[in-house]
């Protein structure tokens, strides 16, 4: 029997403002605001929605959802094995929850129609596991494995490896966490036969993993070729194996590339998946399934040897996220990227200071092993709010004050920074003074904050930083990014206060001002009162007060921000363009700051 499996890598880049914890507008991403709103638009949501005839009539007698002549519209997600990267699923939880349901439904009508799911987890982060240290690595998987289980509410049978990456202590960690199978490249696998078919690898431990390998060239041609406007030669490329004589063993086509190119890469490649597939599933020589139900149904008797270490995206290895290994976009220039070396160094000598404090002080915190704790926070990390409060209030010791409680929770916020600062997209790509490298800077300026030693590291950090550069003249450095674009030159939470007295003085109902809970008051019954506000951080549960006078209308509009504890820090004067940008659009719309506004006598507003 031939088998067909269809699997779609979603990730996007993080790009959420660590302090305030949403997306900026990204002008790039118009007409959307950001590229996760683009991306999703594009491809993310018409993936659950493809328009097409498939039918499996073999499955339609116990399968209601594939019986023939019903379906008009299709969710791929119940037909493509996928991934979905625990950070994009931060995302689509606030933003796009309707995609994150058309995944879950996909996976449950999976299952029913296979008996396995499509969805396979993945680590938590985007790392390069083979360079993480094997703490990390563990951490980062356990992670991926309670997120999914909390999301399809079953156990993974399958885990993805991020950019392919895999060693043998990346497939014996990966092992050791009770999961079934990976997918990699086949030139990541000495011994398999060029079937497709399921193999085995084993590594010195004794432990076992199962690696499906996918086809290479149609994985090339279908996101770098043309393949994708062409359905009909999709479909043969699917199903190679159609005549009697290629059918005396069993063989398996899987295509494996990022979820992206189907829409978003290539305009319509998702309709032109769609009736591929429908062309696949008519035909009785093959059978489209996902990679659980091919390795159930086909344990692998051949021993494989895995090309260690090795990636689908880096020729050298692992050393594109390391080294100026010559692996780049653009090969009309010539290699900079001596920067990936410095910047990977400064990035693990700030990570193991973090891991210090984490673990010095959590040790007089928590009633387990700090790093027991951390991985189970993989339960509840994607949340916040209650949800962690009580999360931590569990783990810590009997006599815990309130204080305690929120330094364990700041403890916890610092490990999650400090691991996210090695998102992988920050060595992907050829220049130093990109995006990808800021937002990971900006990760490092947050762990650095929350350590509590900032005005010691936040100097040393930047000297650390300083050799990333590409060596060409006038070049900048991810030393000049940290301080331009990274480091924090105005506390957000302070700007945050601003803008919910802005509005609330304007009349303008509170809105939810990113991660804070907050409540907000006049302090006295009178036109241009001062007001109080308090905003409570639903991540780490630090609260803070403040006291502040509204001046000016439009863009002029500025409040007078000091804190409630008069002791406390000074006065700050807060523009209406250093309030978060949700609070800002509110504030300057049409008439929203109008002179009869502005007489009014604003009514309080609250929220928690």
């Amino acid at each position: 029997m031939h088998s067909v499996i269809i699997h779609h890598h979603l990730y996007q880049p993080p790009r959420e403002d660590p302090w305030l914890e949403v997306v900026p507008t990204e002008p790039s991403a118009a007409p959307d605001h950001d590229w996760n709103a683009r991306i999703n638009r594009e491809c993310y949501a018409r993936l659950a929605m493809a328009e097409a005839h498939l039918c499996d009539r073999r499955a339609a007698a116990r399968d209601p959802d594939a019986r023939a002549g019903i379906a008009r519209v299709v969710n791929l997600y119940a037909w493509c094995s996928f991934d979905v990267g625990a950070t994009l699923c931060e995302w689509l939880d606030a933003e796009a929850p309707d995609t994150m349901r058309a995944m879950q439904e996909g996976d449950a009508a999976s299952v029913r129609r296979w008996g396995h799911g499509n969805a396979i987890a993945a680590p938590y982060h985007h790392v390069i596991l083979p360079l993480a240290s094997p703490r990390e690595r563990t951490t980062e998987i356990r992670w991926g494995i309670r997120d999914f289980r909390r999301r399809f509410h079953r156990e993974p049978e399958g885990i993805w490896l991020p950019e392919c990456a895999a060693d043998e202590d990346t497939l014996d960690a990966v092992a050791k966490e009770g999961i079934a199978y990976t997918i990699l490249a086949p030139y990541q696998v000495r011994g398999h036969d060029g079937s497709g078919m399921p193999v085995r690898w084993r590594g010195a431990s004794g432990r076992t993993l199962t690696i499906v390998p996918y086809d290479g060239s149609l994985a090339g041609d279908v996101a770098f070729g043309g393949l994708l406007r062409d359905a009909p030669a999709l479909a043969q490329r699917l199903t190679p194996y159609r005549h009697a004589s290629d059918q005396h063993t069993d063989r398996c086509t899987t295509l494996a590339t990022d979820g992206e190119t189907f829409g978003h890469h290539h305009k319509s490649g998702d309709s032109t998946l769609t009736e591929a597939l429908s062309m696949v599933v008519q035909q009785t020589s093959s059978r489209v399934t996902n990679s659980a139900s091919l390795v159930a149904m086909n344990p692998p008797t051949t021993d494989v040897q895995l090309v260690s270490p090795s990636a689908w995206s880096c020729a050298h290895g692992v050393e594109r996220w390391r080294s100026n290994c010559g692996c780049r976009l653009d090969d009309s220039k010539p290699p900079a990227q001596q920067w990936r070396g410095p910047l990977r160094t400064a990035i693990e000598r700030l990570s193991n200071h973090s891991h210090e404090v984490f673990e010095r002080e959590g040790l007089t915190l928590f009633r387990d092993d700090p790093w027991e704790v951390r991985d189970r926070y993989g339960d509840v990390v994607a949340q916040d709010g209650d949800v962690l409060e009580q999360f931590v209030k569990r783990e810590l010791r009997a006599d815990a004050s309130a204080h305690h409680v929120q330094r364990a929770r700041e403890l916890l916020e610092l490990a999650r920074a400090a691991m996210r600062t090695f998102t992988s997209c920050a060595w992907f790509f050829d220049e130093v003074d990109r995006i990808e490298v800021r937002q990971v800077l900006r990760y490092a300026a947050r762990s650095i904050e929350l350590s509590g030693h900032a005005s010691r590291l936040m100097p040393e950090f930047v000297q650390w930083l300083a050799p990333a550069t590409s060596g060409a003249p006038n070049a900048g450095s991810a030393s000049e990014l940290f301080v331009r674009e990274a480091m924090p030159h105005r506390d957000a939470t302070i700007c945050a206060a601003a803008g919910v007295i802005a509005c609330a003085a304007h009349g303008i109902a509170t809105p939810r001002v990113a991660t804070f809970d907050v409540t907000v008051r006049p302090l006295a019954e009178a036109p241009g009162a001062p007001w109080n506000v308090t905003l409570a951080h639903r991540r780490t549960g630090a609260a803070r007060s403040f006291v502040g006078h509204v001046h000016g209308t439009g863009p002029g509009l500025t409040v007078t921000l000091s804190a409630a504890e008069a002791e406390i820090g000074g006065t700050h004067d807060v523009h209406v363009h250093e309030f978060p940008e949700s609070v800002a659009r509110l504030l300057l719309r049409p008439m929203a700051l109008s002179d009869e506004a502005l007489c009014d006598e604003a009514t309080p507003t609250r929220s928690a």
